[in-house]
């Protein structure tokens, strides 16, 4: 099977539209479905089924995209290994949570793509720490930012970057005094999806009280918790770095309350096997630096 291949198939697999394929890679129809009848071939299963008018990946075409992604990738990563003189080109793909992206990234992308201006950065949204763990170990990521606990992983290289600070916050008008978390029983909690480390510990901490809220709503972006809370719909446990200014201006109040989640910690993540290519080598490099500069994120604006 030839790369061109790969690259047809994973190109169809995400649109399911052979015609559009076809547009995108400036290739006739026609080759395209001979490309995907090739592949089938050489597998010898369906990659490919119709479902009346709609085109859908077949289980096994489902299995195949993820060994095809990993072999393009392999692909782009041998060409810049050899080509190590000229300027590095090809993809990273980075998992990272919401508010990794919002607060935490910015410095450093602007870094890296002054130094890297032919790479592409592609952002894979990472809805929890779980889910960006098993895309590193499947090869669908480069590197990810987790939030978590310091512990072993296996076969993936875990860096602490910066201890997160957590505030618990209500509207700024909120009526009722909270002083203890057995005070959020009659509150309604603003939550992040299952997976979150601090979700979990924050959880963990109300049932080791005896608090039990029955009323829950579960969001998959920060963002909406913070204006759900800036709206009296509920009360959050979030990271600092996304409530500090709307603290300090006034949309939100801090709730005191005994911090559980001390022990978190933001870091970079990438599989012990992935080979480092340059890019890789520098992004990592200049995380690492960026995160470790005093004050950095304070002195650019971005916490």
């Amino acid at each position: 099977m030839e790369i061109k291949q790969l690259i047809t198939f994973k190109n169809a697999a995400e649109n399911l539209n052979f015609t559009q394929t076809a547009k995108m890679l400036n290739f006739a129809q026609s080759s395209v479905t001979a490309q995907i009848k090739a592949l089938e071939e050489e597998i010898g299963k369906p990659l490919f089924e119709r479902l009346g008018k709609r085109l859908i990946l077949t289980e096994a075409g489902q299995q195949f995209k993820l060994y095809a992604e990993k072999m393009i990738k392999l692909s782009e990563e041998a060409i810049t290994a050899v080509n190590g003189e000229e300027e590095p080109t090809g993809t990273l793909i980075i998992g990272a949570q919401e508010s990794q992206c919002t607060y935490r990234l910015p410095p450093i992308l602007k870094e890296f793509k002054a130094a890297f201006p032919k790479v592409k950065l592609v952002f894979k949204p990472a809805h929890s720490d779980e889910m960006a763990r098993k895309h590193l170990m499947e090869g669908l990521l480069d590197v990810a930012f987790i939030m978590d606990i310091s512990k072993p992983e296996g076969s993936l290289r875990v860096e602490q970057l910066i201890k997160e600070e957590f505030k618990m916050v209500v509207a700024s008008n909120h009526p009722k005094p909270v002083l203890s978390l057995n005070d959020l029983k009659n509150e309604t909690l603003l939550l992040t999806e299952m997976g979150c480390s601090y979700r979990m510990i924050f959880e963990d901490s109300l049932k080791s009280a005896g608090v039990y809220p029955l009323d829950k709503i579960e969001f998959n972006s920060i963002e909406a918790i913070k204006q759900c809370v800036i709206a009296g719909l509920g009360i959050a446990l979030l990271p600092e770095m996304v409530v500090k200014k709307d603290i300090k201006e006034g949309r939100m109040k801090e709730i005191p309350w005994k911090d559980s989640t001390s022990s978190l910690f933001t870091q970079i993540a990438w599989h012990k096997d992935k080979w480092r290519t340059p890019p890789l080598e520098a992004f990592i490099n200049l995380t690492r630096k960026i995160f470790l500069s005093d004050d950095y994120f304070n002195q650019k604006g971005f916490s």
